[in-house]
């Protein structure tokens, strides 16, 4: 049934919401850390830089770890709620079905044969390897009676995953350069970025933004099977295709930049959709805007909660698990 006035409202007034959220979490990932900088010096450091010890903090520091973290949270929770759409599957995250794994895989490798450290060339690897890894993970679960249903995907996505991770162990005790390159950044961190990193990956993430926004209508028709979806006009294989490329770009993007972030598209889909319910026009742009907050979030969590810092893909797989287990519980195995 369509949405009502008062629903819509609802979900506009939602969205508004997650606006707040997310500028509240920007200011809190600009103030807060080992040192904590006043929201009026945080604004004078942008606005008018003086060169003080808390501009310098603002500027090249936090400035880049802030735009990273609502640009690639922004992917990851988009990416999220895509695959599950596409797969029908609400299990299906970039971390459990090895497309992150993949993707670091092919980064590893490009670093050890090419020893290069150049952000695009970490962005073109991370595309092929999670292209390669999300069909050779769809191959193998459908392989059998009843084709690729969600626990057969999920299955396929951890052993494949626990593939590429022995793989990428392999390569770096082979080479110990690598291995220092590789080490800090397999953990999953906003950390230590520089700010031409984001401009760097900014272009795919927002073209894989743009594309996967597009896709709504038709995963909405998609989602009422291949016979309604045609009827409505809707080509469910351009549809897929189309949808594949947007999480790629996304997924690769985000993982060159900052590493592989576990479960942030598995966790927000699902508060998204017990929010706002399935349809997609809502969802996608739901998760486009809860990802960050919480990415933000963790990471500010990850400065104060120990004397040093934690990394922010730690922090975001602890906070992760708990809602996969939740999943699972409440039936989570069911398809959408």
């Amino acid at each position: 049934m369509p949405a009502t006035g008062s629903v819509r409202t609802g979900r506009w007034g939602g969205l508004a919401l997650l606006l707040g959220l997310l500028a509240l979490a920007v200011a809190a990932s600009f103030a807060v850390g080992a040192q904590r900088v006043p929201l009026g010096d945080v604004v004078g450091a942008l606005v008018a830089p003086d060169g003080s010890e808390h501009a310098l903090i603002v500027r090249e520091l936090r400035l880049p770890r802030t735009l990273l973290g609502v640009a690639v949270g922004a992917a990851l929770g988009l990416a999220g709620a895509l695959m599950q759409a596409l797969t029908r599957n609400p299990l299906a995250e970039p971390g459990l079905l090895g497309v992150n794994g993949g993707a670091a895989l092919a980064v590893v490798i490009v670093m050890s044969a090419f020893r290069t450290d150049q952000v695009l060339v970490y962005v073109w690897a991370a595309f092929a390897g999670a292209t390669g890894s999300m069909a050779l993970v769809y191959l193998i679960g459908a392989q059998g009676r009843g084709g690729a249903s969600p626990g057969r995907l999920v299955l396929a996505g951890a052993a494949m995953n626990a593939v590429f991770t022995a793989l990428t162990a392999g390569l770096m005790l082979l080479n110990p350069r690598t291995f220092n390159g590789f080490r800090f950044w397999q953990v999953g961190s906003l950390s230590g970025r520089p700010l031409e990193v984001f401009f760097e990956v900014l272009p795919f993430l927002v073209a894989g933004t743009v594309l996967g926004l597009a896709l709504a209508r038709s995963l909405n028709a998609l989602g009422l099977g291949e016979e309604a979806a045609q009827a409505l006009g809707v080509r469910p294989g351009r549809t897929r295709a189309l949808g594949a490329s947007a999480i790629v770009v996304l997924c690769g993007s985000a993982t060159a930049a900052v590493g592989p972030i576990a479960f942030l598209g598995l966790a927000v889909p699902f508060m998204v959709r017990a929010w706002v319910g399935p349809d997609q026009r809502w969802v996608l742009p739901y998760s486009l805007l809860l990802a960050p907050v919480l990415m933000l979030f963790a990471d500010v969590l990850g400065r104060v909660v120990t004397p040093g810092e934690l990394e922010t893909g730690l922090v975001t797989a602890f906070l992760g698990a708990p809602v996969f287990m939740l999943m699972v519980r409440r039936g989570g195995m069911r398809k959408l």
